[in-house]
Parts: structure tokens; sequence; C-alpha cells
């Protein structure tokens, strides 16, 4: 049975995000800074009269900053708690079967934590992100 799936572009990748991960997506106005914040944490930003902590994709990947700041976000809830997870673009949603990621698909670097499977559109697999494993302090359930 196909789930529906919102896709997007993280760090420069076309990725494949499960509907019940995505609460909305927003255009991220400003950022405040939290001093001593982790790395994938980039601040701060008010949202619908609430203030959500916005995490920075490529820090939680591992990967190299963006050369252009993202302005876009998939709000996510997780124990309670809205994030911001900052997206590079939106391109569509769209129903897809899962297929677990295969013993000789490699998935590098912090893809490897955060990816959960495999979709196929139009003959280009895609990864599943679990949004969850892009949170700093969050437990990943096995």
């Amino acid at each position: 049975m196909a789930d529906l799936f919102l896709i997007a572009r993280i760090a420069g990748r076309t990725v494949a995000i499960a509907s019940d991960q995505v609460e909305s997506v927003v255009d991220i106005g400003e950022i405040t800074p939290i001093p001593r914040a982790a790395a994938e944490v980039r601040g701060l930003a008010a949202l619908r009269s609430r203030v959500v902590m916005v995490i920075d994709t490529c820090a939680a990947l591992g990967l190299p900053p963006a050369e252009i700041s993202p302005t876009r976000a998939v709000i996510t809830l997780v124990e309670g708690h809205h994030y911001a997870v900052l997206v590079d673009a939106l391109e569509d949603v769209a129903p897809f079967s899962v297929a677990p990621l295969a013993s000789g698909i490699v998935v590098d670097g912090g893809w490897a934590k955060a990816g959960c499977g495999i979709v196929n559109r139009d003959g280009d697999p895609l990864l599943v992100v679990n949004l969850r494993a892009l949170i700093p302090g969050i437990a990943i359930a096995a």
C-alpha cells in the first residue's frame, strides 16, 4: 500500500519525507541564534505565535554549510515540541511504497543515520528521510 510523501531537496539532494512527519511547510523569517547551542541548531524563529527551534540540515548531516541559506522549512512535531527543519526546496506530494534500504545500497555520512528507506519516483530512487534523526538529543526508535 502506498503512503503519502513530501518530496523536498535537502543539501542539494532530492529526498522523500513521510507525510506523518510533516505538520506544515513554511517560509522562515528571521532566525535568532542560540548561544552555545549544538551546531545542528540554527536558532529560534517565530511561527504563528509560537517559537520553534530551527534545525540546520547541512550541519545535522555533517555536510558543509549551504552556499545559499535555505528559507523554507518543514515543521515537524517531535516529543511534543515543534521543530523547523530547513530544506532547499519543496517539490511535490505524492504516494509511494517504501522499500527498505538494501544491503547493496551505500548511504554515507549523516545520510546513513537519517535514511530509513527508498521510494521509486519514475525510475529514480529517493532516500526516505526520518526528520527525527536530524534533531540533536532525540533518540531514534529502532
